[in-house]
């Protein structure tokens, strides 16, 4: 087949059970996608209850955790087919949602690579967080969607129901162009997890291809399935990795820098006002070692 779905999975055997028989089901109604899970290294009875609940699954067994980024790289790397989705472990596709995704990729050659709607699987009427409508960076690098800004998410009433360009595609649900991703090397392993499918996104933009939110497909995510939003080591890696993602890939970067260095240290002090210390300490940590990896 033209398309590969690769569901990233690490000890969540429980989120397999929930949604991977959607993903199935739609898949049955219109066979167009070989649906693989990655198992990254997982110490639970994942790969056992593929192989007796699934067995039309196939896998990819990874020797340890790699993190979201080298993860899927390393199954990506395995594969051929001309698209590859990334799909998060928890997330609900209803019948019809990849078609439309890859209908758009053929008929537009210059894209490279598009999301669905990215509705809330707990609240089905609102957009989910991590994507919504599609992604955007604004000025002092920070990343908002159509249908999110900050921890805002709007209820869906049609009003993002048409195809927009968009400056990144959420990976909870992407579809990209295999040789694409592999030509630019993929997600950044150095991030391990939270906004490297924006720096890629980023990468992919700077190459000259373009990104788009295709809003007759529709996917219902779960989130924060491995880290919830508050958690010091989530926001850790959101503050390093936006850093690392400015510096990488932003045309004459340093006055966002040297703005960004107030504003992370205010972030910090918000944190104590709100009793998070753990989280203030996490953004001293973040901006450390930010400087030691912009190096490499």
């Amino acid at each position: 087949m033209n398309c590969s779905i690769v569901i990233l999975n690490w000890n969540g055997v429980e989120m397999l059970r929930r949604y991977l028989p959607s993903v199935l089901r739609a898949n049955r109604q219109e066979p167009i996608a070989d649906i693989i899970v990655a198992d990254n290294g997982s110490t639970d009875n994942s790969l056992e209850i593929l192989a007796k609940e699934f067995p039309e699954v196939k896998t990819i067994v990874l020797d340890k955790n790699y993190g979201f980024a080298e993860g899927y790289n390393r199954a990506i790397e395995q594969l051929d087919s001309e698209f590859v989705v990334l799909l998060n472990s928890d997330v609900e596709t209803p019948e019809g949602w990849l078609l439309p995704l890859l209908d758009y990729m053929n008929t537009h050659p210059e894209v490279a690579a598009v999301q669905p709607k990215i509705r809330s699987w707990k609240n089905r009427a609102f957009f989910e967080h991590a994507g919504a409508a599609g992604g955007y960076i604004n000025a002092l690098g920070y990343p908002y969607c159509r249908g999110r800004v900050l921890w805002k998410v709007e209820e869906d009433k049609g009003q993002y129901d048409t195809v927009a360009e968009v400056d990144w595609t959420s990976g909870a649900c992407m579809c990209v162009r295999t040789k694409v991703y592999k030509d630019l090397g993929g997600l950044d392993a150095s991030f391990f997890a939270h906004m490297e499918e924006i720096d890629l996104c980023w990468r992919i933009r700077n190459a000259g291809w373009r990104l788009a939110c295709v809003p007759q497909s529709v996917v219902y995510h779960l989130g924060g399935g491995s880290l919830s939003y508050d958690n010091p080591r989530k926001n850790y890696l959101n503050h390093r990795n936006n850093l690392l993602m400015l510096y990488k890939n932003k045309r004459h970067p340093y006055g966002v820098l040297f703005l960004r260095f107030f504003l992370d240290y205010a972030a910090a002090v918000f944190y104590l006002l709100q009793g998070r210390p753990k989280s203030a300490k996490a953004v001293y940590e973040a901006r450390r070692d930010y400087r030691k990896m912009r190096k490499k």
